[in-house]
C-alpha cells in the first residue's frame, strides 16, 4: 500500500504561484501513474494534471495548461504541481492521487485512482 500526503497548498493572490508536494510513503509509487484533482465548495472533483509512470508522459486539462506544470522526482518518491498565475477559480481543495502500480488506467477518472492523499487547501484571492 502507498501512503500519499500533499503539502504547499495556502492563501495566494491572483497571479502569484504556489509549490504543491504530493509525497510517498509505503512503497515506491515510480510504477504508478500519478494525477491531481480539485474540488471547489458545491463542485464535483475535477481532473487538474496527470504524470505517466511509463515515460512521464503529462496530460493537463485545458483549464490549466500553461500555467500549471507536473513532475515527479522518482529519487524523492515525490510528485509535484508547479502553479502558476493562479487565477481566483482556481480556488478548490487539491488532491493527488495514485492509480496501480504497473497500470495505466484512463487519467481522468477518479476511480482509476485506488490511493488518495487528504488534500490540501488552495485559496486565490482577487
Amino acid at each position: 500500500q502507498v501512503q500519499l500526503v500533499e503539502s504547499g497548498g495556502g492563501l495566494v493572490q491572483a497571479g502569484g504561484s504556489l509549490r504543491l508536494s504530493c509525497a510517498a510513503s509505503g512503497r515506491t509509487f515510480s510504477s504508478q501513474t500519478v494525477g491531481w484533482f480539485r474540488q471547489a465548495p458545491g463542485k464535483e472533483r475535477e481532473f487538474v494534471a496527470v504524470i505517466g509512470w511509463t515515460d512521464g508522459r503529462t496530460n493537463y486539462a485545458d483549464s490549466v495548461k500553461g500555467r500549471f506544470t507536473i513532475a515527479r522526482d522518482n529519487a524523492k518518491n515525490t510528485v509535484y504541481l508547479q502553479m502558476n498565475d493562479l487565477k481566483p477559480e482556481d480556488t478548490a481543495v487539491y488532491y493527488c492521487a495514485a492509480q496501480r502500480p504497473n497500470y495505466s488506467g484512463n487519467a481522468f477518472d477518479t476511480d482509476r485512482y485506488p490511493y488518495w492523499g487528504q488534500g490540501t487547501q488552495v485559496t486565490v484571492s482577487t
